[in-house]
């Protein structure tokens, strides 16, 4: 679920037994929520989500808050002589789509394929590496391009902004069923999935035998 209005935005996860919201803030913005104080924040969180309003109580401190500073960046290089950093080691992504351990997991999918024989044979080489690198960068590239444009064309206007909002062209494309699709897909799958390509290898280990006597 998520709500948007002008100066603020909430988006809620559904966690079955709780719900996990994010209450989007400018950046260097929390000092001045923390001014307005706590009862504030409830009211504001009760405002954005009315079947909340009975709960919003559970926020007793501003430990209860966590802040969390959303980068969106990543290595110029991805591996040295024994390291191959992956996931948010390799890219930092925006909490946008969610799709941070999608990529990590992809990320370590093609990372496995591609060592998976070099290492049995004791063969790992920079050049592997840097292919599981060039590989893997595309994807990351073009999802991080999408967060940054989402981020500068709709959340950023959308904080910033005093007045009446009004659906951007893209949200309003998004009610055609098949247009629908297509981010769900970009975030879901990514542009390049990964399919495991490593055949199930059965390590026995030695058998231990008792002593005689």
């Amino acid at each position: 679920m998520g709500h948007i209005e002008a100066g603020r935005m909430m988006v809620m996860l559904n966690r079955t037994d709780y719900w996990q919201c994010a209450y989007l803030i400018p950046k260097s913005g929390i000092d001045a929520v923390k001014r307005a104080g706590l009862p504030a924040f409830r009211r504001a969180v009760a405002e954005m989500s009315p079947f909340m309003s009975d709960r919003v109580d559970e926020i007793r401190n501003w430990d209860d808050v966590k802040l969390l500073t959303v980068a969106v960046d990543r290595l110029r290089r991805w591996h040295r002589p024994g390291l191959l950093c992956i996931g948010d080691a390799a890219h930092a992504m925006s909490p946008i789509g969610g799709v941070g351990i999608n990529l990590a997991v992809q990320d370590a999918v093609a990372a496995a394929n591609m060592l998976a024989q070099p290492l049995r044979d004791h063969a790992v080489t920079t050049a592997i590496l840097d292919a599981i690198e060039r590989r893997r960068l595309l994807p990351t590239r073009v999802v991080q391009a999408v967060q940054l444009t989402l981020q500068n064309r709709v959340i950023g206007p959308a904080l910033g902004s005093r007045g009446r909002l009004k659906p951007p062209l893209l949200f309003k494309l998004m009610r055609w069923p098949l247009l629908r699709r297509i981010p769900g897909r970009l975030f879901g799958l990514g542009i390049r999935p990964e399919r495991v390509r490593t055949p199930d290898v059965l390590v026995s280990a030695p058998r231990r035998t008792r002593r005689a006597g």
